[in-house]
């Protein structure tokens, strides 16, 4: 397609563009750069893409060869089994929506089991086969609920991995200090340089791991620099010291109160009112007593409140804020925070002696129920208080789904996870039985896995109860969800009876016998299908 009598200048590197550009609106529009207008023009153009793209292709620079990487670490965990190793390799090659929309049908969801596997092989120590490292870390790096497990099952090779792949460098970013070696935390000398000389990831790794050791020694630690360092490294630091959190960090972290950086103060605060008996915590008490009385006026006693009409500076130091959210009133913002950052027993002692479950029944005038309820459900958690969040949670079998003290099941589900998990699993079982699943969806996520036999059983009843009544089974698909990932896998055989489809009421909807047995079918795969992992996987410890 040369043309000699059209001479074409070699385009510059830059013009690639150019070409382009001039090829999609045409040479009539554009003259292409090199090119002389008129007829010839497009068969220019052809010859200076031909010039180009040799260019392109031929035109790299010789450099100096990099230097080799590094050999990858050793692992020296036990390899999977063999059967493990495969099972994982499909695990890691479903892709979510990979069915299409539409009904799941009864093969189960491969990608939702992935948490567990993880979970299951770190508990026994087990090395992945190298080969499968790429897929695990494309995995981790679209999931971000996967890379704490995922990382850890990986091990040392992730990192290596990640430093000569930019798609993985959230590993780098997730191991503390980016996967650098810590020093010896017995030697003070290198401990004090990293912390003073090394990169924030390493300065965080080091201080969590002191802190997990000595506590003390921790805290003396971020002292040496506190003053030096930036706002934002300053609420992380500070952050780390939840770990331990004892009476003896109390010093410090009044002087945190006066910090030029309002989300320090504000953690500084937090921390103090979760030490019952810290300075902060009795002087939020008596502002919070202040706005709280028992009336025996009436026919019964009641709780009366007045909240307070200013927030001095004292109250701001001490982590109150004193710009309410839009939608808020002033005096309940500044109210439910000086009653969450109160010890709750203060109030057994300013309320006649009597116990959580009783000064929770109390009534309270003028509508601040509510908001008292709610903060008092904030302290409890905050304190790890579980008398007290057992008296705000009340009988999973009150009428009322709502119980005495908390406003909604988002709080519910945090008072239950100051409770041990046994507990927690019993007054869940107990909540569904009485009020169904529809409202129990957060609940179930805080119980531990796999759920008790008491709790399966409650899920399962409250679920065949929900298709004998006709009830649409996409109302309850996450539930079953939940259950195919959580239920023990030892309650398949039980469930065998609920694979038919079900005779449907007249008022039920059309086809919903078909999509519960569908249901069904696929919870009963799931659920071998884990106990079929769980052997591959072999004994802890074994």
């Amino acid at each position: 397609m040369n043309s000699p009598s059209v001479p074409v200048d070699s385009p510059a590197p830059s013009a690639w563009e150019e070409l382009v550009t001039a090829a999609l609106l045409g040479t009539e529009r554009r003259t292409p750069p090199g090119c002389p207008p008129g007829r010839e023009a497009p068969v220019a153009l052809l010859d200076a893409a031909a010039v180009e793209t040799v260019r392109r292709r031929a035109g790299l620079r010789p450099a100096r060869a990099a230097d080799r990487p590094q050999p990858a670490p050793e692992d020296a965990r036990p390899a999977l089994p063999p059967a493990a190793a495969r099972r994982l390799a499909m695990l890691l090659a479903d892709r979510p929506g990979a069915g299409g929309g539409g009904r799941r049908g009864t093969a189960p969801d491969l990608v939702e089991l992935l948490p567990e596997w993880l979970a299951r092989a770190n508990d026994r120590g087990l090395a992945p086969p190298p080969e499968v490292l790429p897929a695990l870390l494309d995995a981790a790096r679209g999931r971000t609920d996967l890379r704490p497990a995922a990382l850890t099952f990986a091990g040392p090779r992730a990192v290596w991995l990640a430093r000569l792949n930019p798609d993985w460098r959230f590993a780098l970013r997730a191991t503390p200090g980016g996967g650098a070696a810590l020093p010896h935390l017995d030697d003070p000398a290198k401990v004090r340089q990293l912390w003073q000389e090394g990169l924030f990831a390493e300065r965080v790794a080091l201080l969590s791991a002191i802190r997990a050791r000595e506590p003390e020694a921790a805290r003396e630690l971020l002292v040496t620099t506190w003053a030096t360092e930036r706002a934002e490294d300053r609420l992380m630091f500070l952050d780390s010291l939840r770990m331990g959190l004892g009476p003896q960090d109390e010093p410090f972290l009044e002087q945190a109160l006066a910090d030029r950086s309002r989300n320090v103060r504000a953690t500084a605060a937090e921390l103090l009112s979760a030490l019952p008996g810290s300075a902060l915590a009795g002087r939020m008490a008596v502002r919070a007593g202040a706005c709280v009385a028992l009336d025996h006026t009436g026919d019964g006693p009641t709780i009366t409140v007045e909240a307070p009409h200013e927030c001095d500076a004292g109250m701001e130091r001490d982590g109150v804020v004193a710009k309410a959210p839009a939608g808020r009133g002033e005096r309940s913002w500044w109210f439910g925070q000086l009653v969450e950052s109160t010890p709750l027993g203060t109030w057994t002692r300013r309320l006649g002696g009597r116990t959580p479950e009783e000064i929770v029944a109390f009534p309270v005038t003028d509508d601040w129920q509510a908001e008292l309820h709610a903060a008092w459900c904030r302290a409890a958690v905050r304190q790890r208080d579980a008398e007290w969040a057992r008296a705000l949670l009340g009988s999973p079998s009150a009428p009322e789904a709502g119980g005495p003290g908390a406003v909604s099941l988002a709080e519910r589900a945090k008072l239950l996870g100051t409770l041990s998990s046994g507990e927690r699993a019993e007054w869940v079982a107990g909540f569904i039985a009485t009020h169904g699943l529809s409202e129990a969806f957060q609940l179930l996520g805080v119980c531990t896995v796999p759920w008790s036999a008491p709790l399966g059983r409650a899920v399962v009843d409250a679920l065949n109860i929900a298709r004998d009544a006709g009830s649409y089974p996409w109302s309850f698909s996450g539930v079953m969800g939940l259950a195919e990932r959580c239920l023990d896998p030892a309650e398949a055989s039980r469930l065998d009876g609920l694979l038919a489809v079900p005779d449907e009421p007249e008022d039920a909807s059309p086809g919903a016998g078909g999509y519960w047995a569908e249901a069904f079918q696929r919870l009963v795969t799931t659920l071998r299908l884990r106990a079929a992992m769980i052997e591959e996987l072999g004994t802890p410890g074994a």
